[in-house]
């Protein structure tokens, strides 16, 4: 079973009121992947203020060493935190042992996240959810990898 960032899917849950769908995503959905939005499942509205990761990425956050902040210098750890762990446990549920997410986002990133100063500066590192799941033995990819996955799950 694999999971699907939610936003890939084409339900605007970005934290601007947006979907960001991938066709491959799409795909996966209809294959019947779980979808899954880590933000809106931990509390947060959409649309909500931007938020980056401070200190370190999701692996810090999970370790008390970093924290997510939004644009208005609001600390929302507590609600990345709670997405990513309602997150595992739907993907232990769901017997899900890949999950495709929303590259670049504080909770979904696989490789790639903003540096925390909210200039558009992008370094390595992954997202809260991301984090989590790779310490639960699930594989993350991100939306590029769509199609090798499809193919996998056809």
């Amino acid at each position: 079973m694999i999971a699907v960032s939610e936003c890939l899917s084409g339900r605007p849950c970005r934290y601007d009121g947006r979907a960001k769908p991938d066709k491959g995503a799409q795909e996966l959905v209809k294959a019947g992947a779980v979808c899954i939005c880590p933000e809106v499942l931990g509390g947060l509205d959409t649309p909500r203020s931007p938020a980056e990761i401070q200190g370190g990425d999701g692996f810090d956050v999970l370790d008390g060493k970093a924290k997510v902040v939004n644009k208005a210098g609001e600390d929302v750890t507590a609600q990345y935190v709670k997405g990513a762990e309602i997150v595992l446990e739907l993907c232990k549920k769901y017997g899900v042992a890949e999950a495709v997410l929303k590259e670049k986002s504080p909770s979904c990133g696989s490789s790639l996240i903003y540096d925390g100063s909210f200039t558009g500066t992008l370094r390595p590192g992954v997202g809260v959810t991301a984090a989590l799941l790779l310490r639960n033995g699930i594989t993350v990819r991100d939306e590029q990898s769509c199609a090798e996955t499809g193919n996998k799950a056809k």
